[in-house]
C-alpha cells in the first residue's frame, strides 16, 4: 500500500476519534439541543440533592449504578463551596447536609474546629487531594454508564445558619477573609473571597479536563439572596407580598457581573487545554425572557419552569433545561406533568429533585421526608417520556403554536417538522376531540400513556380540509399524541 495512502487512512482514523472524544455539545443542526458522542442527546433525570461527592457518607458508585439501571442519563453535584445544616428547609435525611465532620470541600482541612460543631477549618489557599480523587472518581464513574454531570460551582447561601457552616465564612477558614456578609459573598464586593473562588473554578477545570460527559454551572439559584422582581405568574393581580410562588425573580447587576467574571476564568482556563465545555448560567424560577445571554453560555438554566420559559427564550437559540423541579408536594405526577410539559415545549433537560436517594437510601427507595418527589416508579415513567421523544426526530422539530386549532377541556404542548411529525403532550382532565390544522396528506397516530408506557390508541388519519378532528381517548391527567406522515 502506497505511504501516502497509508497516511491519508491514518488521518481519516485519528479525526473520527477525535470527532467521537468531545464533551457533551450544542447540535450542530439545532443549538437548542445536545449532542454526546455523536448522537442527539436529551438529558432527563430524577436525581439526588446534588450532594453526592460533598457528602462523605454518601455511596455514589451505588447511586450512579441505580440511575444507570433505571434509564436516566444525567446528574447534577455541588463542588463543595456551598453547604446546608441538617434539616434546612424541612429537608430531612439531605444529602446536601453532611452529618458534623463529613463534609469534603476542595481545601485543606485543619485541625482547628470551624465554627459549626465536628466540622474543621479550612485553607483555602491549599487543596484537598482526596476531594479532587473523589470528585474525579465520581464523574469517571458516571463516564462508565453514559451519565452526564452538570457540576455547580457556587450557590446562594440562603441563611445564616447555612452561613455558619459556609467554607467562604471568614470564622470557617485561616484565610482572613474580609467579606462577613454572606450576601455578598458572590459578587465582586466579597472583598478577597473572589481570588480563592476563582482559583477553585480553575482547579476544579483543570482537574475535570478529560471527562466528556460534564458540563458546567456558575451559581445555583443567584437571585435568592438578593431577588430582583422580574415578571408575575398571576398577571391578573398584583401581590402584596413579594412571595416567591407569585413572582420569576433575577439575580441583581452586582450578582451578573460576578458571574461573568466566573464564566471568563472557566474559559480563559480551558483555552490552553484540549477540551472546551459548556457553561450553563441559572436565571430565574418558572419563567423569564432573559435580557442578555454572555456569548460564553452555552444553556439556560431555570428552575420550577413554566414551558413559558422556553418559549420566552428560543430566539437565543440555545438549549433551555428545567434545571431543578421541587416545592409542589410530594405527588410524582406532578413533577411528570411539569417534565412532559417542559419538554414537549421544546426544552432539552429536565432534572427533577428526587428525595427518595439520600444516605443508606442510594437505590432511591427511601421514603419522601422533603419539599418535593421522585421514586422508582417515577424514574420509569420518565423513561417512557425520553423513548417519546426518541422516536421522533426532535432535531428538526420546534414549538408549533399553529397546529393546534382547537383543544377543549386540554392545555397542549406541541412540537413538529410541519407536514411531517408532530409530537404534542394533552393536560387536564379529559377531552373528547382534538382540532388540527395539518397539511392535506396521510397520518398515522398513536397516543401514549405516560404513567405506564401503553399504547392506548392508534390509528390513520386521511387530511382533506383545513380543520382535522381527532377523538382522543379517556385518560387520566395526562396523555402524549404522536402524529407522522406517511409516504
Amino acid at each position: 500500500m502506497p505511504k501516502n495512502l497509508i497516511y491519508i487512512l491514518l488521518s481519516i482514523c485519528l479525526l473520527g476519534n477525535a470527532t467521537q472524544a468531545q464533551p457533551i455539545k450544542l447540535h450542530s443542526e439545532n443549538p437548542r439541543y445536545l449532542s454526546y458522542k455523536g448522537t442527539p442527546t436529551l438529558l432527563i433525570t430524577s436525581a439526588e440533592h446534588y450532594g453526592a461527592v460533598l457528602n462523605l457518607d454518601f455511596d455514589y458508585k451505588t447511586y450512579l449504578q441505580t440511575l444507570a439501571n433505571e434509564g436516566m442519563n444525567y446528574t447534577r453535584i455541588f463542588a463543595g463551596s456551598y453547604v446546608e445544616v441538617p434539616g434546612s428547609f424541612g429537608i430531612g435525611n439531605n444529602t446536601l447536609a453532611p452529618e458534623a465532620g463529613r463534609f469534603i470541600t476542595p481545601w485543606l482541612p485543619l485541625e482547628e474546629e470551624g465554627l459549626y460543631k465536628g466540622d474543621i477549618k479550612l485553607d483555602l489557599s491549599k487543596w484537598n487531594e482526596t476531594y479532587f480523587d473523589r470528585l474525579k472518581d465520581f464523574v469517571n464513574t458516571a463516564a462508565g454508564l453514559d451519565i452526564i454531570v452538570e457540576l455547580t460551582f457556587f450557590c446562594s447561601t440562603y441563611t445564616d445558619d447555612n452561613w455558619g457552616r459556609s467554607p467562604f465564612n471568614p470564622k470557617n477558614n485561616i484565610n482572613n477573609l474580609t467579606n462577613t456578609d454572606r450576601k455578598k459573598s458572590n459578587t465582586l464586593g466579597n472583598g478577597n473571597l473572589v481570588n480563592y473562588q476563582k482559583a477553585m473554578v480553575n482547579k476544579i477545570v483543570v482537574e475535570l479536563n478529560e471527562f466528556d460527559n460534564l458540563f458546567y454551572e456558575i451559581q445555583n439559584e443567584p437571585w435568592s439572596d438578593a431577588p430582583v422582581p422580574a415578571m408575575l405568574t398571576l398577571r391578573t393581580v398584583m401581590p402584596k407580598n413579594f412571595n416567591w410562588a407569585k413572582q420569576s425573580d433575577t439575580a441583581p447587576q452586582e450578582i451578573l457581573e460576578w458571574q461573568k467574571e466566573i464564566a471568563e476564568t472557566i474559559e480563559q482556563t480551558e483555552m490552553n487545554l484540549p477540551k472546551k465545555h459548556l457553561v450553563a448560567q441559572n436565571y430565574a424560577n418558572f419563567f423569564h425572557a432573559i435580557p442578555e445571554v454572555e456569548d460564553n453560555i452555552s444553556i439556560i438554566n431555570f428552575h420550577y419552569a413554566w414551558p413559558q420559559a422556553v418559549w420566552m427564550n428560543y430566539g437565543w437559540e440555545k438549549p433551555i433545561s428545567y434545571d431543578e423541579s421541587g416545592f409542589s408536594g410530594s405527588s410524582d405526577t406532578t413533577y411528570l406533568r411539569q417534565a412532559w410539559q417542559f419538554m414537549l415545549a421544546g426544552g432539552a433537560v429536565f432534572n427533577n429533585l428526587d428525595y427518595s436517594f439520600s444516605v443508606g437510601n442510594e437505590q432511591g427507595t427511601g421514603e419522601i421526608n422533603a419539599p418535593g418527589g421522585g421514586s422508582t416508579l417515577f424514574r420509569k415513567q420518565l423513561t417512557y417520556l425520553h423513548q417519546f421523544l426518541k422516536s421522533v426526530d426532535f432535531v428538526k422539530m420546534q414549538p408549533d403554536h399553529e397546529v393546534v386549532y382547537h383543544a377543549p377541556g386540554v392545555e397542549v404542548q406541541a412540537l413538529s417538522e410541519k407536514g411531517k411529525q408532530y409530537a404534542f403532550c394533552l393536560t387536564g382532565p379529559n377531552a373528547v376531540e382534538l382540532k388540527l390544522k395539518l397539511p392535506e396528506g396521510n397520518y398515522s397516530f398513536q397516543y401514549l400513556n405516560p404513567f405506564s408506557g401503553e399504547n392506548t390508541k392508534t390509528g390513520e388519519i386521511q387530511v382533506t380540509e383545513e380543520i382535522t378532528s381527532i377523538l382522543v381517548p379517556q385518560f387520566d391527567t395526562l396523555v402524549g399524541l404522536k402524529i407522522l406522515a406517511i409516504d
